[in-house]
């Protein structure tokens, strides 16, 4: 059964940074699109950024130049590296996976939380 392990999270302070990992095992089909979705308390789920399976990336225009999404295909891992971080990327992080055949996983979400 596929399975979603993010790791990276913490308490960082503004201008910090951090890098989250999210390793997908037990994929009985292959990977198209990685992604990094964040939840703040009290708002909707919102996208950060994904990665395709080509390579290409799209992200919310709050985190560009300051977090980069990156992909490990070998080892089914997507990053996000987060730099210059501002009290208001705190969030539960979520990384999502699109297979191939059309399945998505989410993993078990892992807390940013970054103090003024």
């Amino acid at each position: 059964q596929a399975q979603l392990v993010a790791s990276g999270g913490g308490l960082v302070q503004a201008g910090g940074s951090l890098r989250l990992s999210c390793a997908a095992s037990g994929m009985t089909f292959g990977i198209n699109a990685m992604s990094w979705y964040r939840q703040a308390p009290g708002k909707q789920r919102e996208l950060v950024a994904t990665i395709t399976s080509g390579g290409t990336i799209n992200s919310v225009d709050s985190v560009k130049g300051r977090f980069t999404i990156s992909r490990d295909n070998a080892k089914n891992t997507v990053y996000l590296q987060m730099n210059n971080l501002k009290p208001e990327d705190t969030a539960v992080y979520y990384c999502r996976v699109l297979s191939t055949i059309g399945s998505i996983y989410w993993g078990q979400g892992t807390q940013v939380t970054v103090s003024s």
